[in-house]
C-alpha cells in the first residue's frame, strides 16, 4: 500500500491526528466540546501506545489516551474506512483498558470513570446522527442506568449538519471537508502547518511504518522457523522483541526521543534509554 504523501495529511489521517491532539490544550478543548464542561488538566497516558493484557491477547494500539484532574479517562480514536466492526472494537477496547489499568489487588471499585470516543467519517449506525452516545441500561427500566462508569462514544462526521453543539458541527464539519469554519478549527490547521514543517516529525511519517511492519515480519519468521506451535508463539515474541532492539538502536541513530521509539517499538523507555547508553 502507498504511504499517503507527508504534504496531503489531514486531520482524518491517524499520524496527523495523534501529533494535533499531542498538543494538550487542542486535546483539551475537544473534550470541553463535546461534553460542554470545563476540564481543568489533562495528563497522558498512552499515545499511540500498544496495551494488551498478556502475550496471547490481542494487542490494541490506541490513537489518544488521557485522563482529566478527577482521574476519568479518554479514549479517542479516529477511524476512516468502515470495517462493520465499531461496536465490537469498542467493547473489547474497553476491556484491553480496564484490565491494563487495574492492578492485581485492588477492588473494582478502583476502575475510574472512562469514555471510548471514535470519530468516524461514515455512520457506523445508520440513523444519520452525528452523535451517538451509548451506557449500559436496565431493558426493564430504561430510567436505570448501570452506573458501571463507562460511556461509549460515536461522532459520526458524515453527518455533521445535524450535531446540535455548533463548535462540535464546525469540527466534524472539518474532518470531514478540511473547511476551517470555527476559531478551533483554525487553531487545529495551524497546528497542522506546524507540524508539516517538522522535519523530524516527517522524517518519524516515513520510517516508523517500515520498521515496524519489518519488526512484526522478522518475528513472525523466527516463530515459524521453530515448527510447533508453542515454539511458534515462543518464537515470534522472542523474534519481534529481538528485532525491536534492532529497529530502537536504528532510531536512535536518526535523533527521535526515547519516548517515540517506545511507542513505535513496544520497548519501555527504561529498554530504549539503556541501549542508548550501551
Amino acid at each position: 500500500m502507498t504511504q499517503k504523501p507527508f504534504e496531503d495529511l489531514t486531520i482524518s489521517d491517524d499520524f496527523m491526528f495523534c501529533k494535533v491532539m499531542e498538543y494538550a490544550p487542542i486535546c483539551k478543548e475537544f473534550l470541553e466540546i463535546l461534553f460542554s464542561v470545563k476540564i481543568e488538566k489533562i495528563t497522558y497516558l498512552s499515545p499511540q501506545n500498544t496495551v494488551t493484557t498478556n502475550s496471547e491477547a490481542k494487542t490494541v494500539r490506541l490513537d489518544v489516551l488521557v485522563k482529566d484532574k478527577a482521574g476519568t479517562s479518554y479514549d479517542i480514536e479516529m477511524q476512516v474506512g468502515n470495517e462493520y466492526n465499531i461496536p465490537k472494537r469498542m467493547r473489547y477496547y474497553q476491556a484491553v483498558l480496564d484490565v491494563a489499568f487495574l492492578d492485581k489487588g485492588y477492588s473494582y471499585k478502583a476502575l475510574n470513570e472512562s469514555y471510548i470516543i471514535f470519530i468516524c467519517l461514515f455512520d457506523p449506525i445508520g440513523s444519520n446522527r452525528a452523535v451517538y452516545t451509548f451506557e449500559n441500561i436496565c431493558i426493564e427500566d430504561k430510567r436505570l442506568p448501570l452506573q458501571d462508569g463507562t460511556k461509549k462514544i460515536i461522532l459520526n462526521a458524515n453527518s455533521f449538519r445535524t450535531a446540535d453543539n455548533k463548535e462540535l458541527q464546525g469540527f466534524l464539519q472539518y474532518v470531514k471537508t478540511g473547511k476551517v469554519t470555527t476559531a478551533y478549527t483554525g487553531r487545529i490547521e495551524q497546528m497542522i502547518q506546524t507540524v508539516k514543517r517538522n522535519e523530524q516529525l516527517r522524517k518519524e511519517y516515513h520510517v516508523l511504518p517500515a520498521v515496524l511492519m519489518d519488526a512484526f515480519d522478522e518475528g513472525e519468521a523466527r516463530g515459524k522457523s521453530i515448527g510447533f506451535a508453542e515454539g511458534e508463539a515462543r518464537g515470534r515474541s522472542e523474534g519481534s522483541r529481538q528485532k525491536a532492539l534492532e529497529t530502537a538502536k536504528n532510531l536512535l541513530q536518526l535523533g527521535l526521543s526515547r519516548e517515540k521509539i517506545a511507542q513505535a517499538t513496544g520497548l519501555t523507555t527504561d529498554e530504549v534509554e539503556s541501549i542508548g547508553n550501551g
